[in-house]
This record gives structure tokens, C-alpha cells and sequence, in this order.
């Protein structure tokens, strides 16, 4: 038995159905296929089509080594494109040969009626492989082949194959675009003679994105996009910022002058980025008249830090702005080859892409390759074939295309957009390109890669090629392109001789418009700014037996209704533990009209088995959210997340900037493994509304305590957030009740500012007897900032121990114990920012105490000291001692009596 394995199962099918059509009725099949059947016996397998050697003739059997080429062109052939500008392709084996499959030069001129196949009916294998050749071998190569679903692998042959992937445009189009082009290469130009040494990270090699940007837009304009929001990193983006956002070029311009945006407010500390990060917003009219609306998210040098950012802005937008049709925005993604292939986050994305708490319909993927990293060859940069091989954990399509041809490069652009807006899916554009330059305009590439920088020095950029290729159809005459190039260069220099003039630069897109109407920049004084978050005792009441009942008619586990019977019970005993403070907060900002989503690994339960906001049935799936049966309950979301704390972080930070209005959270399974994501902390929580005016309301929540659970499970790296605290850029807080915690989380969408929240949140405390709150502490009290010592007389108190979060407990059980009157015990609950003035008030009500002492569980290195050492040193406020663990290059020890003890030795030093 002689198996050829090129044919697919979407081919064998095909065939085998029409051969089970042809035993029925002989006649019910085209003449030429009644033919192709005679002779011999046909069969599937999960190899291919099985043929019997002994019944083929040979007609037959070339009839189906031509289906093997036609399948194996459809699956191999962007191995054999001519999609590299500068240099040739690396060889792959086997090769496209005739002899590959069977056949030869001899068969050219025969007839086969596999060409029924690829839509020419009976054809010369001639005219067949022409039509592949020409369809998957030229300027744009395509891995789709890998698609589990039929349906869209069709769709993508009979739209490749009908045109044989050769755009057809108008004279008018193809001038559009080589204006496009002639804009993308001017303006580097220009750039690169008038600020000489600046850098600027150049489009130069790659201006052909400027064209097939815009022609996304007008593309996705026409099949209902009304949005799209871009992500990338350096390279080219001040090309992209001018020449499709629309950012005024005098203002570009003024930026490379060196002149500094207007402060508003000094007190609001804009410290501002390098314009090659800066992001921007417009609205513009497509060449049908309909309006898009286009903004590139700021980003940092973290090359693909912006991905899920740009994802979860997205989908806050297709949740709060387009009631979940995702068919209306889009997100872009602009990617460098080395960037795509090496950088984590970028799989964490991928894998987001069609998750229900995560998915955006589908994201256009554009990947800048150069060929080259910083100075990294290709062939160092990864292992896989391509740099796009991540598109295939979705099943993604990839269209490779060489950035030299602009036309392949627009309609193949043309084609991704169609197929994102058709099935929903993350789409992939490989722009095989080069690099004219350095890494920056300063740097010399041919210190490592002195062959391709020969090549490409020689080589003509996209426009020269275009023009040249326009000029040689009759399109534009020799005159034209040139008087393009001078309209433009001449144009920049009107701009870049007003820019001069600039004094300041004024911000065009100010950040408090659109979703963020009616907020504001917070100032010094807002901070401690008493902040009304108490809720009405009837409406509180009312809610907590909304959220606490079960339905009757449904089957739950028994730990699960004796898990709500006492939460029930909670109500009338007055007495609400950690996890109802929490439910409340939600419940009551649901019932007022409010969004709240989180999402973390193993939220919906919650990893110490406290929240169970979602209930999953007895005896099925079937899920019951009790948030959900409330006033206002369609808008509460929480998502089990996948595996990835730095996709997530990034994708929840770009929701709660595109939705101030929704209490976004996301929550770490341990506190520790926030530092998964410590990019997106640094980059954009702590640093963004100084960098870039953009202010966030995201809440991490990190389990924190030290409990003997070993390194890894103990510290959410208190002293790392307190480090990047300045200008109240964050509010970092370790709170030690229900209620406050209920109040501060309530705080973050009643106040008429946002700043992003740290929350430590605790794991033994969430069952602590002494962890709970009474009714009138949501009621009648706001969130307290510090809790003083009520149990003991200020004028008994020698010595007052100042502690945040956990350690209170053990504190208190042994003043209890002691019952040491002489000893006071205070809660900072909001570490940052420190609430000084309310600590002095402490200090001078404790007239007689002659010691003021911080007690942390914490090591020395570690915790809140440092932070206070620093900032109450020379003070008044400075302590007079403190107590802590020793200092250790690990958070905590992996032995239970060792933490026993260690534990056991801070109480008594407090208390000694």
C-alpha cells in the first residue's frame, strides 16, 4: 500500500465525498472526476488517502500527486516566498520541485482535473501550479493550514486563491498609497537632517505600515469598527503618531526642540517621558465620510509591556461603551520580530485571547521585522521558524509579506481585518522588512551584522520602489513622486519653523475628557480630604440578606449552605466577618450603579476558601453568583484567570484606565507572586500619571502575613511598594477590620480622583474571632486612615507600639492577656500616603509615654521600617526604637518552630 500523507483531512474529505457520490451513481459526478475514480479503490486515514498500487493506472495516480501539490503548496508554500527585500530566503527540504510530487516536466501540458480543486475546473498542471505559485509563492506567504476549523481554512483558500493574492487597485489607490509612503519617509527625513544624533527609533525600512495602517482603518471603517486602539513600542511610533493618529507635526517637532509641555499645576508633579513613548487620541473621517476614533496607549521601553494593556482598555470599552459587541472596536498590536518571539508576556496575551473574562474579538497583530534585535541575528533570537510561531497556540493565521511591496502589504492588511471582523480571532501580519539604521540613529550596525548593513545600504527605500514600479505601469509620470516629496519636505518646514516659535507645549488631549468627564488630578489637599463612604443601615441591611440567601429550588453543597447560614446569622449577631466586609463593599457600589470586576487566579472561590462569590451547583456545572441577583448585579464580574500574573496585572491596569468608573481589582493567589508583574508596577501603577498624565484606579489586593508558610507564601514585598511612593502617586494600605477594609475599597470609586491601590490583605485574619465589625462601623464611620488604642487611658500609656496589618492580633491577645494598661497599641492602616498629621495628633495625646516604638513582623530590610525610618527620621515623629526580624535576603523561614519562635521573640521585646 503506497500512502501519500500531502493531502489534508479538509481534502480527503472533499474527495471522499465525492467518490462516495460516484459508487452510488457513476453519473452524478463531472466527466473528468469519473475518470480520476476508475480503476482503483479509495480510502481515508489519519495519514491521508490510502491508494491500492495494484488498481491505480497512472493517470490516476498523477491525478492524485497533483492534489498532493495543490495541498502541499497550500501547507509549505511561505517556506518558498519572495518576502525577504534584502536578502535570500533560507532553503527548506523538501523543496516545491514537480519532483516533490511525483511529477514532472513531462506533465505540464497534461490535463488533470484536480484543477477542479482550486476553482480552474480540468486545467494544465501547468496552469494549476502557476495559480499556486502565484497565489501562495510571491509577495505574501501564508501559514493557515494548521486551523482546526474547516470553515475558516476554506475561507482563506477560495478569498487567497480566487485572486491569487494580487491586488488589483485603481490608479487612485495606488497613488493614496504611495502618498502614505512618500509621508513615512519624508518625514524620517527630515527628522534625521534637522535633529542629527537625536534618537528617534526610525520607520526607515518598514514605511509600507504607514500605508497599510491606513488602510485598516478605512478597511475596518466599512465593516463596522468604530475604534481602534494601538499598542507598540518605539520603533517608527513617532511616524505612526504623525502620520496616522494626526498629532500635530509642530508639536512633534517642538518636542525635538526640546520645549516642555505647559504645567497646569506645579504642584501636580508632571514629570513627563521621551516623545517615543508618549500616547495620543483623535477622531478622524474616513474617505466614506465615517468617523473612527484612534488612540496609541503610552507605553515604556519594556518592549510588549503595552499588550495587555492595550487588551484591557479594549475590553472595557467593547463592556462599558458598546454593551459587549466587540465588532465595533479593535485592538492593534504593532510588534518587533525579536520582541514577539522572546518576550513572555507576549504567549500571556495570546493565551487571553479567547478566554470569556479576557477576549477582545480578536486582535490584529502587526509585526515589525527587521531581521535583527538590538544587535542579535535572527537565528539567535529564537528556536522556532518563524517570529510569529506563537500565533499558532490559537490557531491564528499568519500572512508573511514583504514589506518592499506596498500593495501585498495593504491587501493583505485588507484581508486580516476581514477575516478579525468574520470570525473574532487574533490575526497576523509578518512585515518582513530591515532596519536602515542602528538600534538608535547613534548606533553602528555594521559592528555586528557588517553583511546585511552592505545589502541594505545599497538597497532603495519603499517609496523609490513603489514609485518606480508605479512609473513603469503608466500610473504617475517620472515628475510626480519627486513633487510629492517637495510639497511634503516643505510642508515640515512650515511646521518645524512655528514649533520654534513654541514656548510651551500645549496638551491636545487632555486626559480627564471621555470616560474620565467629571474627574480630576488629585492635589496635596485632596488626600485626607474626609471622604464619605458610609452606606444607610436599612439599604446595608437589605443588601446583606439579598447576598446571603440561597435559592431553594437549587442544589448546593452542604459545606456551601452552612458556609451562607452563617453568613445569614452574621446579620443578626451584628457581627460581619472579612469576607462579608468585602461582599458589602461590592454589593453596595453594585446597588448604587457602579461596575466591579476582578479577576486573579482562583478569585471567584477565593485561594483561602473566603469569598465564594460564585457558586458552582451539587450535581452540574451550572454556576449562581448571589452579587449577580441584586440591583445593579449585571454588572459584577469576577474571573478565574489563567496562570499568569503579568499578562493579567497589565490587562486589569488597562481597564481601569479606560473605565474610571468601575471598581477594577485584581488579586494575587499569594501576595509574593505580584512580582510576576512587577513591570506592569513600575512601568505604569507607580509611574504614569508623572510620566504621562494618566492617572488609574486599579486595586491589587496581595495576601500578606507572616504565618510560617515558608519563603514564598509569607510577604507581598511591603517595602518594595513603599520604595516607589512619592508625590502620592499610590495608596498602599495593610488594614486590620472589615469595615475599614469595606470603606476603603468604596473609597476608591466615591472620591472625585483616582489613584491606584495596594492593598495587603490577610489569610489567618480571614477567620479570626476578633477580625469583625459591627453594624455601625459601615454605618455611622468612614475609612480611618489610623486606629487608635481604645482600650487603655492616655494618660496610662509608657510606652505606645505603632504597627500595621497581622501583628495587631498577637499584640493585643498578649496586652489582653497581661492586661497592661501601660502599653498602647496603634494601627497604621494606610501606609502611604502616611497619614503624618493624624500620627502627631497620636504622639502628643500620649503626654507621658516615653517610648514610641514600630513593631513589624517583617525583617529589618523588609516591611513598612525602612519607609518610616526614612520619612520620620529628624522628626518628631521619629521612633524611639523599633522591633522586627532580623535582616535575611529571604522574606521567611521555611520551619514552623523557627517562625514560632521568632514570632514569639517580637511579643515579648513589645511588651517587655
Amino acid at each position: 500500500m503506497d500512502k501519500l500523507t500531502y493531502l489534508s483531512n479538509a481534502d480527503s474529505s472533499y474527495i471522499d465525498g465525492l467518490y462516495q457520490a460516484y459508487k452510488q451513481d457513476p453519473n452524478s459526478v463531472d466527466f473528468g472526476w469519473q475518470k480520476f475514480f476508475e480503476g482503483f479503490e479509495f480510502g481515508q486515514s489519519s495519514e491521508g488517502v490510502v491508494i491500492d498500487d495494484e488498481n491505480i493506472s497512472e493517470h490516476a495516480r498523477k491525478e492524485i500527486n497533483v492534489l498532493n501539490m495543490i495541498h502541499g503548496y497550500r501547507d509549505r508554500g511561505h517556506l518558498f516566498t519572495q518576502t525577504n527585500p534584502v536578502r535570500e530566503r533560507r532553503k527548506y527540504y523538501p523543496g516545491k520541485e514537480l519532483e516533490t510530487f511525483g511529477l514532472s516536466e513531462a506533465d505540464m501540458d497534461t490535463v488533470f482535473n484536480a484543477g477542479i480543486e482550486v476553482g480552474l475546473g480540468p486545467a494544465k498542471l501547468r496552469d494549476i501550479r502557476q495559480l499556486l505559485e502565484d497565489t501562495y509563492c510571491r509577495s505574501i506567504g501564508v501559514e493557515f493550514k494548521y486551523i482546526r476549523n474547516p470553515e475558516k481554512i476554506k475561507w482563506l483558500q477560495d478569498r487567497m486563491e480566487a485572486e491569487r493574492n494580487q491586488p488589483k487597485y485603481t490608479p487612485e489607490q495606488k497613488k493614496r498609497i504611495l502618498q502614505k509612503i512618500n509621508r513615512a519617509v519624508v518625514f524620517e527625513n527630515f527628522l534625521g537632517t534637522k535633529f542629527l544624533g537625536q534618537k528617534r527609533f526610525s520607520l526607515e525600512g518598514a514605511e509600507s505600515l504607514i500605508p497599510a495602517l491606513d488602510s485598516v482603518i478605512e478597511k475596518g471603517a466599512d465593516l463596522g469598527i468604530q475604534e481602534f486602539m494601538i499598542g507598540m513600542a518605539h520603533r517608527g511610533r513617532l511616524n505612526v503618531l504623525a502620520n496616522i493618529m494626526g498629532k500635530p507635526y509642530k508639536t512633534i517637532l517642538s518636542e525635538f526642540e526640546g520645549k516642555m509641555y505647559k504645567q497646569e499645576d506645579p504642584e501636580l508633579q508632571f514629570g513627563g517621558d521621551v516623545k517615543y513613548h508618549l500616547g495620543y487620541s483623535s477622531d478622524i473621517k474616513t474617505d466614506n465620510g465615517k468617523s473612527i476614533h484612534l488612540s496609541l496607549a503610552p507605553n515604556p521601553s519594556h518592549l510588549e509591556t503595552v499588550d495587555p494593556v492595550v487588551e484591557g482598555m479594549v475590553r472595557s470599552k467593547i463592556d462599558m461603551k458598546y454593551d459587549g459587541d466587540s465588532s465595533k472596536i479593535a485592538p492593534i498590536l504593532i510588534h518587533g520580530d525579536a520582541a514577539i518571539a522572546g518576550q513572555g508576556v507576549v504567549y500571556e496575551v495570546t493565551q487571553m485571547s479567547k478566554l470569556d473574562g479576557y477576549k477582545t474579538g480578536g486582535t490584529i497583530h502587526i509585526v515589525i521585522n527587521n531581521q535583527v534585535g538590538f544587535t542579535t541575528n535572527y537565528k539567535d533570537a529564537r528556536s522556532g521558524t518563524y517570529c510569529t510561531d506563537v500565533a499558532k497556540i490559537t490557531s491564528s493565521p499568519v500572512f508573511h509579506v514583504n514589506g518592499d511591496d506596498a500593495e501585498a502589504v495593504v491587501y493583505a492588511i485588507n484581508m486580516a481585518v476581514e477575516y478579525r471582523q468574520k470570525y473574532k480571532t487574533d490575526v497576523f501580519i509578518d512585515l518582513l522588512c530591515y532596519r536602515r539604521f542602528g538600534h538608535n540613529e547613534a548606533d553602528e550596525p555594521k559592528f555586528t551584522q557588517p553583511l546585511l548593513y552592505k545589502l541594505i545600504e545599497k538597497h532603495p527605500n519603499p517609496k523609490e520602489v513603489y514609485a518606480k514600479k508605479l512609473e513603469q505601469e503608466g500610473v504617475i509620470d517620472a515628475k510626480y513622486a519627486k513633487e510629492l516629496e517637495k510639497e511634503f519636505k516643505d510642508y515640515l518646514q512650515t511646521q518645524l519653523d512655528a514649533a520654534k516659535a513654541v514656548e510651551v507645549i500645549v496638551d491636545e488631549v487632555p486626559m480627564f475628557g471621555g470616560a474620565w468627564k467629571g474627574l480630576r488630578p488629585a492635589k496635596k489637599a485632596d488626600i485626607f480630604k474626609p471622604v464619605d463612604t458610609k452606606v444607610d443601615k436599612d439599604t446595608f441591611i437589605s443588601l446583606a440578606k439579598q447576598i446571603t440567601s440561597l435559592p431553594k429550588d437549587k442544589k448546593f453543597f452542604r459545606k456551601i449552605s452552612k458556609l451562607y447560614e452563617d453568613r445569614a446569622a452574621m446579620i443578626d449577631k451584628d457581627s460581619y466577618d472579612w469576607a462579608m466586609g468585602e461582599l458589602m463593599a461590592y454589593a453596595t457600589l453594585l446597588n448604587e450603579g457602579k461596575r466591579v470586576r476582578i479577576s486573579g487566579q482562583d478569585v471567584q472561590r477565593g485561594t483561602f476558601s473566603h469569598r465564594h462569590a460564585v457558586l458552582t451547583l451539587e450535581d452540574s456545572e451550572e454556576k449562581y453568583v448571589p452579587l449577580a441577583q441584586i440591583k445593579g448585579g449585571d454588572k459584577f464580574s469576577i474571573y478565574n484567570s489563567l496562570l499568569s500574573e503579568y499578562g493579567v496585572l497589565g490587562f486589569e491596569y488597562g481597564y481601569a484606565l479606560a473605565n474610571p468608573h468601575s471598581l477594577t481589582i485584581w488579586e494575587a493567589q499569594f501576595g509574593d507572586f505580584y512580582n510576576g508583574g512587577q513591570i506592569v508596577v513600575d512601568q505604569y501603577l507607580s509611574s504614569a500619571e508623572t510620566k504621562w498624565k494618566r492617572s488609574n484606579g486599579l486595586v491589587m489586593m496581595l495576601p500578606h502575613g507572616m504565618e510560617g508558610q515558608g519563603p514564598e507564601h509569607s510577604s507581598a514585598r511591603i517595602e518594595r511598594f513603599l520604595e516607589l511612593c512619592a508625590n502620592d502617586n499610590l495608596i498602599i494600605a495593610n488594614c486590620t477590620t472589615p469595615a475599614n477594609y469595606f470603606h476603603l475599597l468604596r473609597r476608591q470609586l466615591v472620591r472625585d480622583f483616582r489613584k491606584p491601590l495596594v492593598v495587603f490583605t490577610p489569610k489567618s485574619l480571614l477567620r479570626h474571632p476578633k477580625v469583625v465589625s459591627s453594624l455601625k462601623d459601615f454605618t455611622e464611620v468612614n475609612f480611618q486612615e489610623v486606629l487608635d488604642d481604645a482600650k487603655v487611658k492616655a494618660a496610662d500609656v509608657k510606652r505606645v507600639l505603632f504597627c500595621s496589618g497581622k501583628i495587631y492580633y498577637d499584640l493585643l491577645e498578649r496586652q489582653e492577656k497581661e492586661n497592661r494598661k501601660d502599653v498602647a497599641i496603634v494601627r497604621i492602616e494606610q501606609l502611604y500616603p502616611t497619614p503624618v498629621e493624624q500620627l502627631k495628633a497620636i504622639r502628643a495625646k500620649y503626654k507621658k509615654a516615653t517610648e514610641f516604638i514600630w513593631v513589624q513582623e517583617e525583617n529589618e530590610n523588609m516591611g513598612a521600617w525602612p519607609h518610616f525610618c526614612r520619612i520620620f527620621r529628624k522628626t518628631e515623629l521619629e521612633f524611639t526604637d523599633f522591633i522586627a526580624r532580623s535582616a535575611s535576603g529571604s522574606p521567611a523561614t521555611g520551619y514552623m518552630k523557627q517562625h514560632v519562635a521568632q514570632q514569639e521573640k517580637i511579643i515579648n521585646q513589645a511588651f517587655a
